[in-house]
C-alpha cells in the first residue's frame, strides 16, 4: 500500500494539509501500538508496523519536495541516488551564484526558484493521475533536481 492509499488521498503532487492532518489523527487512533497492549502478539506487531508506515507517510506527504520525490519514485521515474544530468546553462548559473555568495544570494535563489516553479506550476497544482503525462512528470523531475541544487546554496548561506 502506498502512502496515498494509506491516507485515503488521491495521488497528487499537492496535498491538502488539513485533510492530511485529520487522516493522520484518525489512523493514529486506529493503529497506535498503545491501543494494542492487550492484543495478541500478531495484532501488536501489525499495529506497530502500520503505525510506523503512517508516521513515515506523514513525513513524506507533509513536505512538497518529498511528495514530488515519492510520486516520481512511485511512477518509476526517479531512483534513489540517481545521477541526474541538469542542463549545463543551469549548472553554470548555479556555479556562478555559488562562487559569488553575498547577502543578496538568498533573494537571487528565491527568484530563480520562483521562475523554475512557473514552468511546472500547472502540472503540480493540477496533477491528475489519469491525464498527467510522463513528459509532464519529467519536467517535474528536472524541477525537483534543480530545486535541490538551489537548496544546497541556501544551506551554505545559512550554514
Amino acid at each position: 500500500m502506498n502512502h496515498f492509499e494509506l491516507f485515503g488521498l488521491p495521488i497528487s503532487l499537492k496535498i491538502d494539509r488539513s485533510r492530511l492532518a485529520k487522516k493522520y489523527f484518525e489512523l493514529q487512533k486506529k493503529y497506535h501500538p498503545d491501543f494494542f497492549t492487550r492484543g495478541t502478539e500478531h495484532e501488536q506487531e501489525l499495529a506497530l508496523e502500520t503505525s510506523s508506515q503512517v508516521n513515515k507517510a506523514l513525513k513524506v506527504l507533509k513536505h512538497e519536495d518529498e511528495t514530488i520525490k515519492y510520486l516520481l519514485q512511485l511512477k518509476g521515474l526517479l531512483e534513489e541516488e540517481e545521477k541526474y544530468q541538469l542542463p549545463p546553462e543551469f549548472l553554470m548559473e548555479v556555479m556562478t551564484l555559488n562562487e559569488d555568495l553575498s547577502e543578496n544570494s538568498a533573494k537571487q535563489v528565491a527568484g530563480i526558484e520562483k521562475e523554475l516553479y512557473k514552468e511546472v506550476e500547472n502540472i503540480i497544482e493540477n496533477y491528475d493521475d489519469k491525464t498527467t503525462t510522463t513528459a509532464d512528470l519529467f519536467k517535474v523531475k528536472e524541477y525537483y533536481y534543480k530545486k535541490k541544487y538551489l537548496q544546497r546554496i541556501l544551506d551554505r548561506i545559512e550554514g
